[in-house]
C-alpha cells in the first residue's frame, strides 16, 4: 500500500491531505508550531499513524510522496527574519535597492515612508566595471574591489551575499567573476547571482529579487535540513517534493538554489484543487478563496489554469518571478479585533496565530478574534471543534469580546460580535475585489469555491456582499491548499531577455533562446525522474506595443517560435491586449516589441480523482442533529436554526437556510439567503434564493 501527503503549514494550523488508491481520501489538521514548523508537521504524521494503529516509521514506511507548501521564506520576509546578507552591484547603484523605480506609491502622502531595504547601505558595496546594454566590456571587472568588499562581508558577519551587476543579463560574465572570489573566500556564505536567478533586463526587478532570494536562502535551507533530517530519522524514504509560488513542484535540492521560487508556496496549490471541484459543474473558471487561521487568499482561475503574474511586491518588497495571482490579506480566524484612534472596529491584520491562539482555544489568548465572535454568534459549537480534540471556551470568548470591543464602543456582546463578523466579512470580500473588478473582472458571473478551516463560516456573506450567486464548498474545503499539493505537476520557469521590433527579430535567434530553455527544463525534470512522454514545454512571449510602458505575457505555439511565423505570434499579442485592455493596435499597423522569451517546462504526475459519496437515501431530515440559536445576518437576529451532520448527506440532499452544516474540519453556514444542495463527490453547493424566497 502506498500513500501520498500533501501538507500546507500555515499560521496557525498544518494541514494534512492522504491519497491511496485502495483507501481513497483522509484529512487531517494539528496546531502548527511557529518556532520550527517541522516539528507540527510531524506532530501531525504522528497522529495520523496512531489514527491507523501504526508506529510512525511503519506509517512513513508506506508513503511514496510528501509534497510540501511552506510559509518559512514568507514568514521570514515579513518579520524581517532574514538572514544578514550583503550586496555587490555596480559602482554608482548601490542606491537602487533604496530608490527602487522612483515611484511614489502614495503620491499625495507627504508621511508615507519607503519601505526599508532588507540590506543597509553599509553592506551594499560597490564594484567598478561596466558592461553596456549589449552586453560589450567598457570597463573590466575590478576584482581588487570585490575582494575588499567580500572582507568587509566577513568582518560584519555576513551570512548570505547578493551580486547584482548593471546589464549582467546580456552579458554574465563579470557576475560569474565575482561569484568565483566570493564562493573561494566565503564558502560557508549563501549565494545569489542575478543571471541565475532573474536574467532579465529591468535592473530594479532583478536586484530586489536577487537580494530576496539571498535574504531568505539561509532559512529555507535549514529548515529543508531540519525537516529532511527528522523524516529520515522518522523512517520516511520516499520522494519529498515543495510547492513554488508557480504552482508546480520541485525537489528540496532545486528549491535550495531558488528560494525565492516559494514566497508564496502556502497557498499555491488551491486553485488545482478548486478547478477539479468545479469542472464536474461545466465551470473550468472560479474564485477561490481561502479563509484558514492566520490569512485570507484570494485566486482567479479561468480557463482550467491559475491566474499568473511575473511580478508582484511582497510586504512592497520587488519579487520578479513567476507565481500565482493570490491577493493575501490578514484576514482569519485567529484575527483580532481592536478599536482605532479614531473609535472604529477593525480586525486583524494581527493575529493570535496558533499561540496563544484566539480566547475560546484556552491557551492563554485573550484578545477578541473572528473564531471568539463565531463562537458568541452560535455558528461553532464548543463541543464538536476540530472533531471534539479542542474543546471551546465560549465564557472566555465572551470576556475578551465584552472587555476589548463591546464595553469600550458601548454595544451588547451580540452587537460586538455581529460586527467583528461584518468588517472582517467585507475585508475579505474586498480582497476578491482585488483580483476582479480592479482587473476589468465581473466576480457574479464565477462561482466562489470556498476553501480553509474558517471559510466556510463566511462564504455566504462574502459572496452576498458581491452578489456571486453560486459557492462550492469542496469535501476537502478546510485543507483545499494540501489537497491541491497533490494535484501540482512539476514545473520550472525559464527567462531570457531579447529586445527587439518583432519584425526583426531573427527567427533562428528566438529559436536558439527557446530551444535551450526546453533543453535546460528537459535535464531538471529527468533528474527528477520524469520520463520524455510525460513532459510538456511551453513558450510564452513578452510583447508590447513600440513605445508602450509595459508588455503582456502571450503563450504561443511552439510551432510558431519554431517556424517563425511572426504573423501567427502577432495575432495572439493583438488578441489578448484586446482582451485586456479593450482595444488592440493591429488595424494600425503599430509594430510590436519582444521584450522577454520564456519556457515553462512541466512534468505531469498523477492526480487524486476528487471522491465520491453515495446518493441520497430518505429524507435530508434524517441527518439532523438537532437546533442551535444562531445569527441569521439576513434577519439581523438571533434565532433556533437546524444543525446537519455532514456524514450523513447524500448527493441531493438540499437544505434550504438558515441552517449549519458540520463537520470535523469546519462548518458550512447556510444563511438565510442561500440553499444547500450536495453534489456526487461530496461538495455543498450553495446557491442564492431568488429575493423574497425561503
Amino acid at each position: 500500500m502506498s500513500y501520498r501527503i500533501g501538507i500546507d503549514v500555515g499560521g496557525t494550523f498544518t494541514d494534512f491531505f492522504m491519497w491511496s488508491p485502495n483507501e481513497g481520501v483522509t484529512t487531517h489538521k494539528s496546531l502548527s508550531t511557529p518556532d520550527d514548523p517541522s516539528i507540527g508537521l510531524l506532530d501531525g504524521l504522528r497522529q495520523m499513524a496512531d489514527a491507523k494503529g501504526l508506529t510512525l516509521a511503519g506509517f512513513l514506511g508506506k508513503v511514496s510522496a510528501i509534497v510540501h507548501g511552506t510559509t518559512v521564506t514568507t514568514n521570514a520576509t515579513l518579520t524581517r527574519n532574514g538572514a544578514k546578507t550583503g550586496l555587490l552591484t555596480t559602482q554608482g547603484v548601490r542606491d537602487a535597492l533604496e530608490m527602487r523605480r522612483g515611484i511614489r506609491e502614495e503620491q499625495y502622502n507627504n508621511r508615507f515612508l519607503n519601505v526599508t531595504p532588507l540590506v543597509p547601505r553599509r553592506r551594499r558595496l560597490p564594484v567598478r566595471g561596466r558592461l553596456d546594454y549589449a552586453g560589450k566590456e567598457l570597463e573590466p571587472l575590478n576584482t581588487a574591489d570585490v575582494r575588499a568588499a567580500v572582507e568587509s562581508f566577513q568582518r560584519d558577519g555576513v551570512e548570505a551575499v547578493a551580486i547584482c551587476f548593471m546589464n549582467a543579463f546580456a552579458n554574465p560574465a563579470h557576475e560569474q567573476q565575482a561569484a568565483a572570489i566570493v564562493r573561494e573566500a566565503m564558502p560557508g556564505a549563501y549565494l545569489s547571482v542575478s543571471t541565475d536567478v532573474l536574467p532579465t533586463i529591468r535592473f530594479y526587478n532583478r536586484v530586489s529579487t536577487t537580494v530576496l532570494n539571498s535574504y531568505v536562502g539561509p532559512i529555507l535551507n535549514r529548515y529543508l535540513a531540519s525537516l529532511t533530517s527528522r523524516l529520515a530519522e522518522a523512517g520516511f524514504t520516499g520522494v519529498l517534493l515543495i510547492m513554488q509560488s508557480n504552482g508546480g513542484v520541485a525537489l528540496p535540492e532545486v528549491m535550495r538554489r531558488q528560494p525565492s521560487a516559494t514566497l508564496l508556496s502556502g497557498p499555491a496549490g488551491g486553485p488545482s484543487a478548486a478547478v477539479a471541484y468545479t469542472r464536474p459543474h461545466g465551470d473550468e473558471a472560479c474564485i477561490l478563496v481561502d479563509m484558514g487561521g492566520t490569512s485570507f487568499d484570494a485566486s482567479l482561475v479561468r480557463g482550467g489554469v491559475a491566474a499568473m503574474t511575473h511580478e508582484c511586491d511582497l510586504d512592497r518588497l520587488r519579487v520578479a518571478v513567476p507565481m500565482l495571482d493570490i491577493a493575501t490579506i490578514g484576514a482569519g480566524g485567529g484575527s483580532i479585533g481592536w478599536i482605532d484612534e479614531g473609535g472604529l472596529l477593525r480586525m486583524g491584520p494581527q493575529s493570535a496565530g496558533a499561540k496563544p491562539g484566539p480566547a475560546c482555544y484556552g491557551r492563554g489568548g485573550e484578545l477578541p478574534t473572528c473564531s471568539d465572535a463565531n463562537v458568541v454568534l452560535g455558528y461553532l459549537d464548543p463541543e464538536s471543534f476540530a472533531g471534539g480534540s479542542l474543546r471551546l471556551r465560549p465564557d472566555l470568548a465572551e470576556a475578551a469580546i465584552r472587555k476589548h470591543i463591546a464595553q469600550p464602543l458601548g454595544l451588547s456582546l451580540e452587537e460586538a460580535a455581529v460586527g467583528m463578523y461584518r468588517v472582517i466579512n467585507t475585508n475579505m470580500a474586498h480582497g476578491v475585489r482585488e483580483i476582479t473588478v480592479k482587473r476589468g473582472l465581473d466576480p457574479r458571473e464565477f462561482p466562489m469555491v470556498v476553501g480553509g478551516g474558517a471559510g466556510a463560516l463566511h462564504g455566504c456573506m462574502i459572496a452576498a456582499e458581491l452578489e456571486m450567486p453560486r459557492l462550492v464548498v469542496p469535501p476537502t474545503a478546510s485543507v483545499l491548499c494540501a489537497n491541491g499539493m497533490l494535484m501540482c505537476n512539476l514545473r520550472h520557469d525559464y527567462v531570457r531577455t531579447c529586445v527587439s521590433r518583432l519584425k526583426d527579430l531573427d527567427p533562428a535567434r528566438l529559436r536558439s533562446l527557446v530551444q535551450s530553455m526546453i533543453a535546460q527544463g528537459s535535464t531538471e525534470l529527468g533528474r527528477e525522474g520524469i520520463t520524455p512522454d510525460r513532459m510538456e514545454h511551453e513558450a510564452v512571449l513578452d510583447l508590447r506595443y513600440v513605445k508602450q510602458y509595459h508588455e503582456v505575457a502571450v503563450s504561443v505555439p511552439l510551432s510558431a517560435v519554431e517556424e517563425g511565423n511572426y504573423a501567427a505570434i502577432a495575432d495572439i499579442f493583438h488578441g489578448e491586449h484586446n482582451r485586456l485592455y479593450g482595444y488592440d493596435l493591429g488595424a494600425e499597423g503599430v509594430g510590436i516589441e519582444l521584450i522577454n522569451a520564456r519556457v515553462r517546462s512541466v512534468g505531469k504526475v498523477d492526480r487524486p480523482a476528487p471522491p465520491q459519496i453515495a446518493p441520497a437515501r430518505g429524507p435530508v431530515e434524517q441527518a439532523r442533529k438537532g437546533m442551535r440559536r444562531a445569527w441569521v445576518p439576513e434577519r439581523r437576529a438571533t434565532e433556533q436554526v437546524p444543525v446537519y451532520d455532514y456524514a450523513k448527506l447524500g448527493a441531493g440532499h438540499v437544505i434550504v437556510g438558515p441552517a449549519l452544516i458540520e463537520r470535523p474540519d469546519t462548518t458550512i453556514v447556510v444563511t438565510a439567503g442561500f440553499e444547500a444542495r450536495m453534489d456526487h463527490h461530496g461538495s455543498c453547493l450553495l446557491t442564492a434564493l431568488e429575493k423574497g424566497g425561503s
